[in-house]
């Protein structure tokens, strides 16, 4: 059984006594990732507010303003200390002042996330009190609890078997030998049709896709993002960047390149230099190791074999990695010069590109220990898909 999924709120409670601050304010709604972070709460889709105020322990006082519809939901998800229930048409922001009203504190500054609603900073502003920014709730969420690094683990279990089952459709798939078309089930294999292949697994497996299944075929493969319809050809790189978000938020996400009967030329060495990449990143992997010279170890190896770096369109183009947690895209990255820390989720996925001839892009999720890493999940790797039991 997982263990309880809550928020370690000393951090924050530490920068409000270190900015002098009387309290810090979340405002969104369920697709808000800090507010998610904040309050473990799922809904709903209209704007509510998390308040931290200072407290007699190290912690501080936290609470969470739901509208009343979603009064037993808040209290059945929500892991800090009050929900109060607020009266339908009252904005967050109002609600968000009462609160701290309500806690001692009437005036002085709030902490607030860069992204709050401009609405509900006016509302706190009108209401007497002094708005500040602060980066607090993403540091907190890069390093992560065991109760977040087991959501974590399970997500990526289910983006992994996505991966296979898109492995095994190429590997029963044949080749039109006129067309070049990769024929599957009775027709021509696309990367929609194959899409739809991971996404109902994911599904099968209790995780949304979210709109994040990437695959690309061809040039498309260099396209780092592509959820189009291409037609698929043998010798042509296939793509397949698999994200899907768990039932609690959190992500996985994993990336495999298969080839079709390749013919062993760019495709080949390209695959090979991406895998010593890795290797490379990897190596490097442990608390206190500054999170650059993960990538710049990557980029080396890929420019040892030959293949451009910081290109905007060809090579590697983009950075070794990055955090994810209950968003996709979270610090820390791996081209900053912070060090890692434990309990730092991170990708590391390099990646070379060219859109005359494809993409090879490796992933994997990890997490950052005292010595050095663990897999939240593990595949194998083959340019040529295989079946696999």
């Amino acid at each position: 059984m997982d263990a309880a999924l809550d928020t370690d709120y000393a951090p924050l409670a530490a920068e409000l006594r270190e900015r002098d601050a009387v309290g810090l304010v979340v405002v969104g709604d369920r697709f808000d990732d800090d507010l998610r972070y904040c309050s473990r709460f799922s809904g709903p889709d209209r704007d509510h507010a998390f308040v931290l105020t200072p407290g007699s322990d190290g912690d501080g006082h936290t609470a969470l303003c739901a509208p009343a519809l979603f009064d037993e939901q808040a209290r059945r998800e929500f892991p800090g200390d009050a929900v109060r229930v607020e009266r339908q048409g009252d904005p967050a922001g109002v609600r968000a002042a009462a609160a701290l009203a309500d806690a001692g504190h009437d005036s002085g500054t709030v902490l607030v996330p860069q992204g709050i609603p401009h609405d509900a900073a006016v509302y706190l502003e009108d209401a007497g009190y002094a708005v500040a920014s602060t980066d607090a709730l993403a540091r907190a969420r890069e390093r992560k609890t065991d109760a977040e690094i087991d959501r974590l683990r399970r997500v990526q279990r289910a983006a992994i078997r996505g991966i296979r089952r898109a492995e095994a459709v190429l590997a029963e798939a044949t080749v039109d030998a006129e067309t070049d078309e990769v024929r599957w089930n009775g027709g021509v294999l696309s990367t929609e049709r194959l899409r739809r292949q991971v996404n109902e697994t994911l599904a099968a497996h209790g995780v949304r896709d979210a709109g994040n299944t990437v695959v690309g075929a061809g040039s498309t493969a260099a396209d780092l993002h592509y959820t189009g319809t291409d037609v698929i050809r043998a010798g042509e790189t296939v793509l397949l960047d698999v994200s899907p978000r768990g039932p609690d938020g959190y992500y996985g996400d994993v990336t495999r390149t298969f080839a079709v009967d390749p013919d062993g030329g760019w495709d080949r060495r390209a695959y090979l230099a991406v895998e010593a990449a890795r290797e490379a990143a990897l190596e490097e992997v442990a608390a206190g190791v500054p999170a650059s010279t993960v990538h710049e170890e990557a980029a080396a190896e890929l420019a040892a074999h030959g293949f451009r770096v910081d290109d905007d369109e060809v090579g590697f183009t983009h950075s070794t990695g990055h955090g994810v947690g209950v968003s996709l895209h979270e610090g820390p990255s791996l081209t900053a010069d912070r060090e890692l820390a434990a309990g730092n989720v991170l990708t590391i996925e390099p990646g070379v590109y060219d859109p005359d001839e494809g993409g090879v892009r490796l992933e994997d999720l990890i997490v950052v220990t005292e010595s050095g890493f663990e897999f939240l999940g593990e595949y194998p790797f083959s340019l040529v898909p295989r079946e696999r039991e």
